[in-house]
């Protein structure tokens, strides 16, 4: 039924252009014509699911023009969307293969057995036939983006800063932020080897071609903290926070090791102007261990209920347990114990982060996703609110460390 449902469309339309280029021409016969008999026994091969036999069948018309070049497209284009790669790849080397294509169609049939090839795993074979579209200026845009997934799936960010870099002079396409992750990742490279000058030559290049970049400051303010600078990555670092609440639960870990090794006092201080400004409950968490650390596990357990009666925040309950269990044996109330570990057991389960492209949740960062393939479009999770906007007003106050 599923092989049926995908072919109608395909048939309907198939039928039609064979009909008409067959038909007699004269007004007092029909004017569709006699269809030819040899399509629509490879189309009854495809529906009693014999797709070997209806290759066979399509692949001995001998005459390739416009119009069966689209059937063999089409054809093509289905086998490699159901997963079957081997016999998309022979459709459509089989219509390369033929003289009578027009150079837009030969263009046309090169990218989709290039695609055939990048499915397979086949990446050699896909990315000699996309560099001679390009070369060739047939469907070359379409060729520099596949280019691209390639040495993505490879992870050789030069070539694909180099090919992105083609496309953008091609095409009117925003690839800014793109391009700037591939600095980033370069840079990420160098820092590793130790190469800092060409790091923070990467890094200059990623915030001129998209000044809001978040990942170029981040790395930046890493590679402070590796030559014992605590002090400008701190300073990065609340730039940062201020500038991208999105990816603030990713850099909180480096912040309070930055805050640790300047020996600053009064972290509840610096926390609560975040959260004050961001609320999330990775810096909720920390906020709630600085808040006991300096001010005693009472008045933790009062932020935490503040919070609470704002947001559905199932991280803030864990910690509420956590600080209610820690108190005197007979303060604990039965069954906590048992709560707790539900909590956690769904706390583990959360996805942290969402892309705002396709969906994707992950427990934790990923400057591409992983899904859509998109950069930079994975956000944290915010905690959906207990308060409607209309009843905000009876929401009680942000806590005040």
């Amino acid at each position: 039924m599923q092989w049926l449902f995908l072919l109608l469309p395909l048939a309907a339309a198939s039928g039609w252009l064979i009909a008409r280029r067959s038909g007699s021409g004269r007004r007092g016969e029909s004017r569709c014509g006699s269809p030819n008999p040899v399509f629509f026994r490879g189309l009854n091969y495809l529906l009693n699911e014999q797709p070997d036999k209806a290759i066979d069948v399509f692949l001995s018309l001998a005459e390739v023009d416009g119009e069966t070049a689209e059937t063999h497209l089409a054809l093509g284009a289905l086998f490699r969307r159901r997963g079957e790669v081997d016999r998309a790849i022979r459709i459509h080397q089989n219509l390369v293969a033929r003289e009578t294509l027009s150079s837009a169609q030969r263009g046309y049939a090169l990218y989709e057995l290039g695609r055939d090839y990048m499915l397979a795993g086949l990446f050699d074979r896909a990315e000699s036939l996309f560099l001679e579209l390009v070369e060739q200026g047939l469907q070359d845009r379409r060729a520099l983006r596949g280019l691209i997934e390639i040495y993505q799936a490879e992870k050789d960010w030069r070539r694909c800063l180099e090919t992105a870099n083609q496309l953008r002079q091609r095409s009117d396409e925003p690839i800014h932020t793109e391009i700037a992750h591939y600095h980033c990742e370069l840079a990420d490279e160098c820092r590793r080897h130790g190469q800092r000058d060409e790091a923070r030559a990467h890094l200059l290049d990623a915030q001129a071609i998209d000044p809001n970049c978040i990942r170029a400051t981040l790395i930046q303010a890493r590679m402070e903290m590796e030559r014992n600078d605590p002090a400008s990555a701190w300073m990065l670092y609340r730039h940062l926070a201020r500038r991208g609440p999105d990816y603030l639960p990713a850099m909180l870990p480096e912040l309070l090791q930055c805050c640790q090794q300047l020996g600053r006092q009064g972290v509840t201080e610096e926390l609560g102007e975040l959260f004050a400004a961001h609320p999330s409950a990775p810096l909720m968490r920390e906020l709630s261990r600085a808040i006991e650390r300096e001010q005693g596990p009472a008045a933790a357990l009062s932020f935490l209920t503040d919070y609470l009666a704002r947001h559905a925040d199932l991280v803030g309950v864990e910690r509420f347990l956590e600080l209610r269990l820690s108190g005197p044996p007979q303060q604990t109330l039965a069954g906590d114990r048992q709560l707790l570990a539900v909590i956690r057991h769904l706390v583990t389960a959360q996805p942290g982060y969402r892309c705002d492209q396709c969906g994707f949740e992950a427990r934790a960062l990923h400057w591409q996703c992983p899904s859509c393939k998109h950069w930079g479009s994975i956000k944290a999770v915010a905690p959906p609110p207990l308060c409607q906007p209309a009843a905000a007003s009876a929401c009680p106050s942000p806590p005040h460390p």
